[in-house]
């Protein structure tokens, strides 16, 4: 790799002494797995070039559903039950499904260097870095279940207090105060909350055991990983991310788009862009999918495998550049 960068120097230096550097620009538009995007490239001497734009993946939807439960086992009829209960004593009604939206958040900028080992400057080597954000795609849920999700948040809500034995109390719920202070039924729901469990997006298990700050076990190997709302809006969300910096490395081959016409032309190129290894694919509450939870199934589950498999991401590209002068 030195000496690379020592090859590529010496080029780059006799070039500016030839001053054979800036010396013309070509404007491109881009297609391929990057996006959409736009370039300007200039020669640098006889065998170099570089070339810097920006690239965005445009906005496409795909809906993923995940299936909510009560507990650490999916008994559809328990679920009904609380479910028909949370109803009667909020308004709001518990679906046992959640549809999620997913949607890419790609976008990069560029900045490479392509080398002509060719007198016939068709063929090139490029090498170089792409800078984006480090979030490439994300998945929240449809307004459709902000409803339910609340639902959700409540039923954990008076889970928590039940168990601990707290009242509950002065909770808004369509505009209807309500209090629950009565020490037997506190008692009541404590012994029927704590054999029910939690309620949540049921997504997978987890790899290893799950400790606290203070070291206790939170969350033992192998037990599901229940994916709850977060408090602070009642929404699910997952982001997937990657490193911010991505080196590339591929190569390509340039022609003329129209015949007898330098102006015109037309370029393919192929490469990796290294993101860092696995993506990282984490859920609202901080659990990364990739490396903490498995056994997740479903679309959702073939979904993490693949984004899973990418520890490169393949760059397929075809641009159309004009010289300018």
């Amino acid at each position: 790799m030195k000496k690379v960068v020592l090859t590529l120097t010496a080029l780059l230096m006799a070039s500016i002494v030839k001053g054979q550097v800036f010396n013309r620009l070509d404007a491109s538009i881009s297609m391929g797995t990057t996006g959409v995007g736009l370039e300007v490239s200039s020669p640098m001497g006889d065998y170099l070039q570089l070339r810097g734009g920006f690239s965005v993946m445009p906005k496409f939807h795909h809906n993923m559903t995940f299936g909510v439960q009560v507990g650490e086992t999916n008994d559809e009829s328990r679920f009904n039950k609380l479910s028909t209960m949370m109803q009667q004593f909020t308004g709001y009604k518990v679906n046992n499904t959640v549809d999620m939206i997913g949607e890419p958040t790609w976008s990069n900028a560029h900045l490479l260097v392509d080398v002509f080992p060719f007198k016939n400057k068709h063929w090139h080597i490029s090498a170089g870095v792409y800078l984006g954000s480090s979030k490439v795609a994300k998945a929240y849920n449809t307004t459709e279940d902000m409803t339910s999700l609340l639902g959700v948040c409540m039923y954990n809500q008076m889970y928590d207090r039940a168990l601990a034995y707290e009242p509950i109390v002065d909770i808004n719920l369509n505009s209807v105060q309500f209090r629950l202070d009565d020490p037997k039924l506190m008692r009541d729901l404590h012994n029927s909350f704590e054999v029910y469990g939690r309620m949540g997006v049921h997504i997978g298990d987890y790899v290893n055991d799950v400790y606290d700050d203070q070291g206790n076990l939170i969350h033992e190997k192998g037990k599901p990983y229940m994916m709850e709302p977060d408090p602070e809006d009642g929404m699910v969300k997952v982001s997937v991310k990657t490193n911010a910096v991505r080196p590339y490395l591929g190569f390509g081959y340039s022609g003329r788009l129209v015949k007898g016409d330098d102006k015109y032309k037309i370029s393919f190129d192929c490469g990796a862009m290294f993101w860092g290894g696995t993506p990282r694919i984490y859920t609202h509450d901080g659990t990364d999918l990739s490396r903490d939870v498995e056994n997740i199934g479903g679309k959702v589950g073939t979904y993490v495998k693949l984004i899973k498999a990418f520890k490169v991401f393949p760059v397929l590209e075809v641009r159309f550049t004009r010289t300018i002068f």
